[in-house]
């Protein structure tokens, strides 16, 4: 295969390189360090940036393992033994995401949950890393 021999193709290619070399430079980055100061502190503290983002909450109230059969059988009525005792404290899911313990309460003929224990995200950060 021949080269491009054109008069001045050399010239033209040397100031493409040199004008290229020219155009890079390297990239300004921040220093990253453990103590941002105060305004990183607010920029993470602002609760008010995700405070309308919705999630799904789940209260469990036991779980159960049956066979086919048994869950084609089931009928007005029937019974479904959970793994939880009576008196144990329900789950608070978001997310899928352990939050809270309570406990079942009636409200105008309407179940909901009193929160009795709530998980400290410390302890959801030390659960995720695991």
């Amino acid at each position: 295969m021949a080269e491009n021999t054109t008069p001045g193709s050399d010239n033209l290619a040397e100031g493409l390189k040199d004008r290229a070399a020219a155009a890079v430079r390297p990239a300004d980055y921040d220093e990253l360090d453990s103590d941002a100061g105060p305004r990183a502190a607010a920029v993470l503290n602002d609760i008010d940036l995700v405070v309308d983002v919705p999630v799904q909450v789940t209260v469990e109230l036991g779980r159960a393992k049956m066979q086919i059969r048994n869950l084609l059988a089931l009928s007005y009525g029937s019974v479904i033994e959970l793994d939880m005792l009576a008196g144990e404290p329900l789950e608070v899911v978001v997310n899928g995401c352990l939050i809270a313990q309570g406990e079942v309460v009636i409200v105008n003929d309407r179940y909901g949950i009193r929160l009795t224990d709530i998980v400290t995200p410390a302890e959801r950060l030390r659960k995720i890393n695991r």
